[in-house]
């Protein structure tokens, strides 16, 4: 059998990786390409993917330590450019883009990082107008959370002593740029909150680059906003700067100067209100007495004021015509009632025990009881004999009961 130099598969594998290793152009490289197969391994934070193109693919990984530093999430089928070393590993002969960093094709990362968690957070409902918390009308103190430094806090400080300067300022100085800001302005609320030391907060700061402003794209500083139980005005950058925090605070200012304006009223202006409210106030009642005189004057010249007799002189002759009628009524029913009086008098009399006594007869009775026949009596009966004019008392000497025939 001839003698054929032979490798193993892992000498063969290291041959080939040496050889990559070797060549310097491998050792920094960029690819662009579409993301594909993406794989975020979350105990290790490694990330796994392939970038492809129309024809070709090769695979990559991205460590932790690496991964850790992108300012946005790589997604499937996001563009991006990727910078890093290829090699082979050697285990399973496969060569690779080992990424030391990666950007997005197109767009920066800060703009790709600002729109992934707009997207998450407008889906989870932290924009939506139903959350929002109105402002008070005249707040009695203003909290500010922005750096105690700088342009922006002398602006809000001028513009809520000149616009009302009876609202009392509650400041916090935080950083507002840098790795430490969010968490401090995370904390600021939190504390405003916990001890409800404001009516009304704004947070923000001057312009800037968008490094600069960063912070308030903090996701955790979003939901710190959106849990606070005061109203948030956000006042980041100039009118043209737009972060996380204005759309997910409860009003958002272009400047921090506008933001005091719309913090608190306008002094000078609502005792000018007050002053034109008088005044229309004022000519209002004054209208409605004078309209008021007018119809009470028309009122005391009716008819009924200036001959209050003729007023009345339908309702009087009305009350004559029916006292007459009473009166005639009247009259009937008594008479009426005379004569039936008068008649019972009559029959009353006709049958008073008196008026017959006085015609000649008696009235006989004997122990109280009337004697009505001689059957009731014996011999010396005594017997109460009435008269018209008194009473005798008698004894009865005989009975004598009368025959029929005679």
């Amino acid at each position: 059998m001839m003698n054929i130099p032979t490798f193993t598969v892992s000498q063969a594998n290291r041959y080939i990786k040496s050889l990559f290793d070797s060549d310097m152009g491998m050792q920094s490289i960029f690819i662009s390409g579409e993301i594909s197969n993406f794989s975020n391994h979350y105990k290790t934070g490694h990330l796994y993917f392939s970038l492809k193109d129309d024809t070709a693919a090769i695979k990559a990984v991205m460590f932790s330590r690496q991964a850790s530093r992108l300012r946005f999430q790589p997604e499937n089928g996001m563009k991006v450019i990727v910078n890093g070393r290829i090699t082979v590993f050697e285990r399973d002969g496969v060569y690779q883009i080992y990424a030391e960093d990666m950007i997005p094709d197109g767009a920066g990362s800060l703009a790709v990082a600002f729109e992934q968690l707009k997207k998450k957070l407008a889906a989870q409902g932290l924009f939506d107008d139903a959350h929002k918390k109105p402002i008070p009308a005249f707040p009695s103190r203003v909290g500010v959370i922005t750096s105690p430094t700088g342009a922006a806090v002398r602006d809000i400080f001028n513009v809520l002593g000149r616009r009302f300067p009876k609202a009392e300022v509650v400041f916090k100085g935080v950083s507002v740029q840098g790795t430490s800001a969010a968490a401090e302005m995370i904390d600021a609320l939190e504390e405003f909150g916990r001890k409800k030391c404001a009516d009304v907060i704004i947070i923000g700061r001057g312009g800037g680059s968008t490094e600069d402003l960063w912070c308030f794209n903090d996701e955790l500083l979003a939901r710190a906003i959106y849990a606070c139980p005061i109203p948030v005005i956000s006042a980041v950058g100039h009118e043209t700067d737009f972060t996380i925090c204005d759309f997910v605070s409860d009003m958002r200012a272009p400047t921090p100067s506008a933001a005091a304006e719309l913090a608190v009223p306008d002094m000078t202006s609502l005792m000018m209100n007050t002053v034109s409210l008088t005044e229309r106030l004022y000519s209002s009642v004054n209208n409605i007495i004078f309209s008021e005189r007018r119809k009470l004057n028309l009122l005391l010249e009716a008819r009924s004021f200036t001959d209050p007799g003729k007023f009345f002189l339908r309702e009087k002759e009305a009350v004559e015509k029916y006292t007459v009628r009473l009166k005639a009524s009247a009259e009937r029913i008594i008479l009426r009632e005379k004569n039936v009086l008068t008649a019972g008098v009559t029959s009353l009399e006709k049958l008073n025990p008196l008026s017959v006594l006085l015609r000649g007869y008696s009235l006989v009775s004997a122990d109280g009881r009337i004697i009505e026949s001689v059957d009731k009596l014996k011999e010396d009966d005594i017997l109460s004999v009435q008269m018209a004019d008194g009473t005798v008392t008698s004894k009865v000497l005989s009975v004598e009961r009368r025959r029929n025939n005679e």
